[in-house]
């Protein structure tokens, strides 16, 4: 496991931007596929974004394509979401999450080590 950290989250208005950062540990941070899920209230964990080791490879739910952006940075160890025209309902925690494996992952139960997680908030 690798240890994940959130930032970045706060309130913002609806068409507002946003940039998460997620700070990894560990110098295998290179060897790690990541992603970025939410939980909205009264909502089940979903899938937001993934990209692979090199960031090569990205994929994107339905529901944020062509609005967010997931980048890594692995020199800083660090992975972001860039949320940009966000709407009310992508008011959510926002959570990191990381696998000890190179291939691209969207499904909650690929990814072992999850962060805190970082509140996002979308006014109307």
């Amino acid at each position: 496991q690798v240890q994940l950290v959130e930032s970045g989250g706060g309130l913002v208005q609806a068409g507002g931007s946003l940039r998460l950062s997620c700070a990894a540990s560990g110098r295998t941070f290179k060897s790690y596929a990541m992603g970025w899920f939410r939980q909205a209230p009264g909502k089940e964990r979903e899938f937001v974004a993934a990209i692979n080791w090199s960031a090569g490879s990205t994929y994107y739910a339905d529901s944020v394509k062509g609005r967010f952006t997931i980048s890594r940075d692995n020199a800083k160890n660090t992975m972001y979401l860039k949320m940009n025209s966000l709407k009310p309902e992508d008011t959510a925690v926002y959570y990191c999450a990381a696998r000890n494996s190179f291939p691209l992952a969207t499904r909650e139960s690929d990814f072992g080590s999850w962060g805190q997680g970082t509140q996002v908030t979308v006014s109307s």
